[in-house]
């Protein structure tokens, strides 16, 4: 038996995104989104309110950043999705991010969260808050690199939103191997 819910918006995982740009006077600001996604080989889309500072920088600035929120910071990304930049001006800063600059686009890297997207802007509708951005790069810090070079999930540690009961969770072991494993029912 199967229990209904009607429509909701829940999928899992559901990352946890932490957005970052400049204000009009440059400072850095941060937000956490959990509605997003890759859609494209270089394309990412998120769905933000055009209420939100973020929304105004991307707008003014054409660039962001989409960084991972992870377990060490799991505190610092919960903050920056509960207070609004439109009121907190400061916020990057209580939340203990330190910023670099991007060298790709006209965004913050926050240095605590160790892999980023650094995006440009390709669109925005106001009205369903659909965002749609180029990744030009994505940068990741070598703590999270394995023997190969490429990013270790379990050196991330990458955090996902549970919208179904308001919580973090952190992502579990290998399970499978993808494009592979069913391969032995062929």
């Amino acid at each position: 038996m199967r229990k209904n819910f009607g429509p909701k918006p829940w999928i899992f995982p559901e990352p946890v995104l932490i957005i970052g740009t400049y204000d009009e006077d440059g400072v850095p600001c941060a937000m956490n989104a959990a509605w997003g996604g890759i859609d494209d080989t270089e394309q990412i889309n998120m769905c933000l309110s055009h209420t939100h500072k973020t929304v105004k920088n991307i707008m003014r600035q054409h660039a962001f950043t989409v960084s991972m929120g992870t377990v060490p910071q799991l505190v610092a990304c919960d903050y920056v999705g509960v207070v609004s930049g439109n009121k907190t001006t400061d916020k990057v800063e209580r939340a203990g991010f330190t910023v670099t600059p991007s060298n790709t686009v006209n965004a913050p890297i926050f240095n605590e969260l160790p892999m980023t997207l650094e995006c440009e802007l390709i669109s925005y509708d106001p009205a369903s808050g659909h965002l749609k951005g180029r990744i030009v790069n994505i940068s990741a810090d070598e703590s999270i690199l394995d023997a190969e070079g490429l990013i270790d999930p379990a050196k991330l540690q990458p955090i996902t939103f549970d919208p179904v009961h308001n919580v973090y969770r952190s992502l579990g072991p290998i399970v499978g191997r993808a494009f592979h494993d069913g391969l032995s029912l062929k």
